[in-house]
């Protein structure tokens, strides 16, 4: 059964240089609004223990208007200036429900530079887009269709670090289901193998931002002999920008393939929920860790899964998936990074990556079926040991090793 799903459709463009001007200044524009909002809420409730409403902040930038330092944000869309004042709201709700962090300022070479539009800023007729303030249409290259019959009822403008420029249309599509498939896996993620799955296969890790290393350090080393602030640098600093956009753009296609597949070819999919942000800790590791972009890999399968009708279990991070030895259920003590196989008391032979991928699939199976383990599932206080762990245990104890 086919449904309708809100879908973003992503492209460059090249404006021309009335049409970037105007970009420029409302991307200005959409940094202060949000950083004047901000201050002020920050003001508000530490000097006078009062919170601000996204209706006061709008106010509030009505008068910034009127003001002579600030008139000129007149000259850009309101539609953008309000957008912002919007994720600022947004932004806040996650931080009061612990979702987020406290938000931050806006930094003018850091932040990512964008505006968003809503439907009465921007003209959409005949394939050609118009965007408030401007007489003609972007120069987008399309480089694949919209759905047929989709208007966009928001786009969004950005300009990447390296000078790229992209337009982002949010429209209604339609998804149908993939054909079901009584097939399941579990990728065990990794480094030396992006992905080790539990059919034995192991997907090797392209290890993009190695590849492009020297190229880095090159465009990194001219970057520092330049003079702060000089011309010169901005060149070299957009010169390391590229390089990075490239590898971003390497790794991102090659994630979407691969989610792309593994979500056509099975009906369920077991991960493990992994703490990233902890691991990066791990000074020795983080870069490569940062490479592999694990994150990216668990929310490309989470919207694809939902997309398509298929099941996404995620099962207890402390699940010892590694340790456990699929043929009798033995855990063992001690496993360092640096043993990729071992051998059990009861003489099974294991791959360290290949028997993480079977243990994690019978992980998930196992609390798939007694409705457990589709949310990361806490340690028990009394017994030391979550649900989804104790299920795999029995599920995978006496089973015999393929």
């Amino acid at each position: 059964m086919t449904q309708q799903v809100r879908r973003a459709f992503r492209y460059r463009f090249h404006p021309t240089d009335e049409q970037a001007a105007e970009l420029s200044r409302t991307f200005g524009g959409v940094r202060l609004g949000y950083n004047k909002a901000l201050e002020e809420r920050a003001r508000a409730w530490y000097g006078e223990q009062r919170r601000v409403s996204y209706v006061q902040s709008s106010a509030a930038l009505t008068a910034w208007k009127k003001t002579e330092e600030l008139a000129f944000l007149t000259e850009v869309s309101s539609v953008p200036l309000q957008q912002a004042l919007r994720h600022l709201q947004a932004a806040f709700g996650n931080f009061f429900a612990k979702r987020a962090q406290y938000p931050r300022f806006k930094s003018r070479k850091k932040s990512r530079a964008s505006a968003e539009y809503t439907r009465s800023a921007f003209t959409w007729r005949d394939g050609r887009l118009t965007l408030a303030k401007m007489v003609a249409p972007l120069r987008i290259r399309w480089s694949r269709p919209l759905p047929e019959g989709a208007e966009p009822s928001t786009v969004t403008v950005s300009r990447d670090s390296a000078g790229r420029w992209f337009v982002s249309m949010l429209c209604e599509d339609t998804v149908a289901p993939a054909p079901a498939s009584d097939l399941a896996v579990g990728p065990d993620a990794g480094i030396t193998s992006l992905a080790t799955l539990s059919t034995g296969e192991k997907i090797t890790n392209p290890r993009h931002e190695r590849r492009d290393r020297a190229r880095l350090a090159r465009a990194r080393r001219e970057l520092s002999r330049k003079v702060k602030g000089s011309h010169n640098r901005e060149e070299a600093r957009g010169k390391v920008a590229k390089v990075h956009a490239r590898i971003a753009d390497r790794r991102r296609d090659f994630l979407r393939k691969l989610t792309t597949r593994l979500v056509r070819e099975n009906q369920t999919l077991v991960i493990e929920d992994l703490t990233v942000r902890n691991l990066l800790k791990n000074g020795k590791l983080a870069r490569a860790i940062s490479d592999a972009a694990w994150t990216d890999l668990r929310s490309m399968l989470e919207y694809k899964c939902a997309w398509y009708g298929r099941e996404l279990v995620v099962i207890d991070r402390f699940f010892p998936s590694s340790k456990l030895c699929g043929a009798c259920g033995t855990i063992t003590a001690k496993l360092p990074l640096n043993v990729r196989t071992w051998t059990c008391e009861c003489g099974a032979v294991h791959d360290r990556d290949a028997n993480a991928a079977r243990n994690i699939l019978a992980a998930g199976l196992a609390a798939s079926a007694c409705g457990d383990g589709v949310r990361p599932q806490r340690e028990s206080s009394r017994t030391g040991r979550s649900s989804a762990k104790q299920e795999t245990q029995r599920a995978t104890a006496g089973t015999p090793h393929p």
